[in-house]
């Protein structure tokens, strides 16, 4: 993996687009400090965990257990359910995917779309995160079958594989100048994996988590939270992905925080996620306090297309409370200023 990292300029399989996707200078400080985004968005399906499932995919096929026919499972929230029902239809596979309310619907609908059966643990409409019944009702669902395979991407070593492209990505773009790398955690895959491969190339890299404030990975109170696709609920064990030797500190910030952080950059043309803007949030915080010249770099696991009807839908966040003008108008002046420089 360390020659030149390029994309073939036509391909022949839609997974052979993921990766490569580029890095995005959203803001620097007068002492030449700045926040680099990795857009992960520019992957197919708009997320980055296409990367795991391909390599859960492709692990299952290198051990024999799934063969030409065969069924996936998985528990999702919607963006790794996405990747599945990809690199499924492109290799004839069946694809279930158990799923909760709690999921964005664009993301459902998009599964749909690709020839994914859903089938929901909760069936009344609620919003609650299921994470917990959602995988027993996958494992379930799998066991004993033939030919059929349960990915379980929370406790699947394959999933942070998946991301050590991110790392020579990131290496060959910034010649190996890049000190913090900062993510949202849940699975643990994408920061963890990241950072097993990145600490490689780059010992010293500082990494930091970032999960929901209501998540248990780094600790209580546990409560409901509206960040998709990220955290660990209470009642949900923490993945064995999350690789606390890895995470250099681990902090917490709230719904309201992440979404008026999303809502405040795209007003600057971005679109990002509801977990990106928590990650987002975070870095613009640190960085006005960094060394000079400091160079860091957020993941962004995502783009904010699919939460059209929740994290930039003015009555769904004002039905749950979310919406805090102050807050907006803080990160809108904070990014203002910096983006001067």
């Amino acid at each position: 993996m360390n020659e030149a990292l390029t994309r073939p300029a036509v391909v022949s399989r839609i997974s052979d687009l993921i990766g490569y996707t580029p890095l995005f200078e959203l803001c620097r400080t007068e002492n030449g400090s700045r926040l680099l985004l990795k857009l992960e968005m520019y992957n197919p399906t708009g997320t980055a965990k296409i990367r795991m499932a391909r390599a859960m995919v492709d692990a299952a096929e290198a051990a024999g257990e799934l063969r030409p026919g065969g069924r996936i499972i998985e528990s999702t929230s919607g963006n790794t359910g996405l990747g599945l029902s990809v690199i499924a239809a492109e290799r004839g596979y069946t694809f279930t995917a158990v799923v909760d309310h709690h999921a964005c619907s664009d993301k459902l609908r998009g599964m749909k779309a690709l020839g994914t059966e859903l089938v929901y643990v909760v069936g009344d409409g609620t919003e609650e995160l299921a994470t917990a019944a959602r995988e027993e009702l996958a494992e379930d669902m799998a066991r004993g079958q033939d030919n059929t395979i349960f990915t379980e991407q929370h406790n699947n070593p394959a999933n942070g594989v998946g991301y050590f492209p991110v790392a020579h990505e990131l290496h060959q773009a910034l010649d190996g100048r890049i000190d913090i790398l900062i993510g949202a955690v849940g699975t643990g895959g994408a920061l963890c994996g990241t950072t097993r491969e990145l600490r490689k190339l780059v010992p010293g890299v500082k990494t930091v988590g970032v999960e929901p404030k209501g998540s248990v990975a780094f600790g209580g109170p546990a409560h409901d939270y509206y960040q998709s696709g990220t955290g660990t609920p209470e009642g949900a064990g923490i993945g064995a992905l999350v690789d606390f030797a890895l995470i250099d500190e681990g902090v917490k910030v709230g719904d309201v925080e992440a979404f008026a952080t999303c809502r405040a950059v795209a007003r600057t043309g971005l679109l990002i996620g509801g977990s990106a803007g928590g990650v987002v949030h975070e870095a613009l915080t640190r960085l006005p306090s960094l060394p000079p010249g400091t160079t860091m770099v957020a993941l962004i696991n995502d783009g904010g297309e699919k939460y059209m009807d929740t994290v930039f839908n003015d009555d769904w966040m004002n039905d749950r409370n979310l919406i805090d003008p102050a807050t907006e108008r803080e990160i809108d002046e904070t990014l203002t200023k910096l983006r001067e420089n």
